[in-house]
């Protein structure tokens, strides 16, 4: 696994990453089949906008010369008892899904704590769908559930709407 910095002139790459690997995996959450959703979070303006927030950071994912994935960061986050100045947040970490099952989420993880220990962080905190194979995965990469919020974008299913609030504690 490779991970390189974005900067605006890979927005075009990361709408593609996003938008394949979001309908590959989440259409089944939504009435639309996800594509407001996608529309509204996956386009130019959007990443461009995100990128502009120095406190964001995003990082496309190769897998040999491909880029196969994304992950983005918010790097002080504040989180229940943690400051944002002890807290980084994983907001996304996308992969389409030919990769699935090959320990590219895992080197994912374990870049992210890097990333933030060397900033001196307690936590790495993320929100996961109460539904979604994801929530498994991140336990066992040692993720703790210390609270619970809802999605409320519109045509999300009720039923899945239902996400954790996950803490990473840094050692």
């Amino acid at each position: 696994m490779k991970v390189k910095v974005c900067t605006t002139e890979d927005i075009g790459e990361l709408v593609r990453i996003s938008t394949q690997s979001y309908r590959e995996n989440y259409t089944y959450l939504w009435f639309d089949k996800g594509e407001g959703y996608v529309q509204e979070n996956f386009n130019f303006s959007t990443f461009y906008g995100e990128m502009s927030d120095a406190n964001s950071i995003f990082f496309l994912v190769y897998n040999e010369k491909s880029a196969v994935g994304f992950i983005k960061l918010n790097i002080d986050k504040s989180i229940d008892d943690y400051s944002a100045d002890a807290a980084l947040e994983l907001e996304r970490l996308y992969f389409v899904k030919e990769v699935s099952g090959q320990g590219l989420g895992k080197e994912a993880i374990a870049f992210v704590a890097n990333f933030a220990k060397e900033r001196n962080k307690l936590v790495v905190w993320l929100k996961t769908m109460d539904t979604s194979g994801a929530l498994d995965f991140y336990k066992k990469r040692g993720f703790q559930i210390i609270g619970e919020t809802r999605v409320t974008f519109a045509n999300i299913i009720e039923e899945f709407s239902g996400m954790f609030v996950m803490v990473l504690p840094l050692k």
